[in-house]
C-alpha cells in the first residue's frame, strides 16, 4: 500500500510539473514578442535593425514623444474610450436583456430568434458595408465616434447574446421565482436580482467586446475619416507612411497602443476566467 501511495504521489507530482512547464512555455512564447517591443522602443532605427535583442544603451523618450505626437495619440485615446464606451454601454444592455429572455424561453418565437442570431454570426460584415455606409451616409452620421459604436455594438450583439443566455441559464428559477412572490416586477427582478448574480458574465462580455471595439480596424477606418474623430489604432497605422522607416518610434507606438488593453485586461482577468468557466457549464 506504500509503495503505491508514493507511486501515485509521484505520478501527480510529475502531472504538475509537466503541466506547469507546459504553462510557462506558453507564457514565454506570449511574453517574448511584447519584452522585444519594449526593449527596442528605446533604441533608434539602427539599434533595432542591428541588434534587436540587445539592451538600449539609453532609455531616452524621444521615440514616444515621436509617436505621441505624430499619432495623434491624446485624440486618438479619447475616442477610442468614448466609441469603446459606447460599445460596450449598449451591448451589455441589450444583451443581458435578451439573454434573459431567451434563457427563460419568454417568448415563443425564441428558437427562430436562436437561428437568426447563429446566422448572424457566420455572416461577415463585409458583405454589409457599402449598404451600411450609404444609410450612416444619409443620416449624416459619418465620422460621429458615438454612431460607429452603436454599429460595433450590432456586429457584437449575436455573440453577446448568445454568452449572456448561458449564464442566464445557470441561475436557478427558484431565484426568480422568489424574487416575482416578494411583489418585485420585471425590471426590479433583472436589475436587483439577476445582474449581479450574472456580473462574472457582464464583466466577460464588456472586456470581450471592449477589447474588439478598441482594436478595431475595418469598421472605423471606413466611418471615421476626420483626423479629429480617428481612434488611436487608426492614429497608429497613419504612422505607418512616415515612420515605417524608423522601426523605434513605430515600437514606441505600438507599445502605447498596447498598455491601457492589457493593463485592463491583467486587472480584470481573475473576472473574465470566472466567468468564461461559468458560462461553460450549460449551453
Amino acid at each position: 500500500m506504500r509503495n503505491h501511495s508514493r507511486n501515485h504521489s509521484v505520478k501527480t507530482r510529475c502531472k504538475g510539473v509537466m503541466a506547469h512547464t507546459v504553462l510557462l512555455v506558453f507564457a514565454a512564447t506570449a511574453l517574448f514578442p511584447l519584452f522585444l517591443v519594449l526593449l527596442n522602443s528605446f533604441k533608434s532605427n539602427a539599434g533595432v535593425t542591428g541588434s534587436p535583442f540587445s539592451l538600449p544603451e539609453s532609455f531616452s523618450l524621444s521615440n514616444f514623444t515621436t509617436a505621441w505626437q505624430y499619432g495623434a495619440f491624446g485624440t486618438g485615446f479619447l475616442n477610442s474610450v468614448l466609441l469603446t464606451g459606447t460599445t460596450v454601454v449598449v451591448v451589455l444592455v441589450c444583451s443581458s436583456l435578451a439573454g434573459y429572455v431567451l434563457a427563460g424561453q419568454k417568448i415563443r418565437m425564441w428558437p427562430a430568434v436562436m437561428v437568426y442570431l447563429t446566422m448572424a454570426m457566420t455572416v461577415p460584415i463585409q458583405l454589409f458595408i457599402f449598404p451600411l455606409y450609404a444609410g450612416v451616409a444619409a443620416l449624416g452620421l459619418l465620422d460621429n465616434v458615438f454612431a460607429v459604436g452603436v454599429i460595433l455594438a450590432a456586429i457584437n450583439m449575436p455573440f453577446a447574446t448568445f454568452l449572456m443566455r448561458t449564464f442566464f441559464l445557470n441561475v436557478p428559477k427558484e431565484l426568480e421565482e422568489a424574487a416575482l412572490v416578494d411583489g418585485a416586477n420585471v425590471l426590479q427582478l433583472i436589475h436587483r436580482v439577476l445582474l449581479p448574480v450574472v456580473r462574472p458574465g457582464l464583466i466577460t462580455v464588456g472586456v470581450i467586446v471592449g477589447l474588439s471595439a478598441w482594436n478595431d480596424f475595418l469598421i472605423s477606418s471606413t466611418f471615421l475619416h476626420d483626423p479629429s474623430d480617428q481612434t488611436v489604432t487608426l492614429g497608429f497605422l497613419s504612422m505607418n507612411g512616415t515612420f515605417s522607416t524608423q522601426l523605434g518610434v513605430m515600437m514606441a507606438g505600438a507599445l502605447v497602443l498596447i498598455l491601457p488593453v492589457l493593463g485592463v485586461f491583467i486587472a480584470l482577468q481573475r473576472y473574465v476566467v470566472d466567468g468564461m468557466a461559468g458560462g461553460a457549464v450549460k449551453g
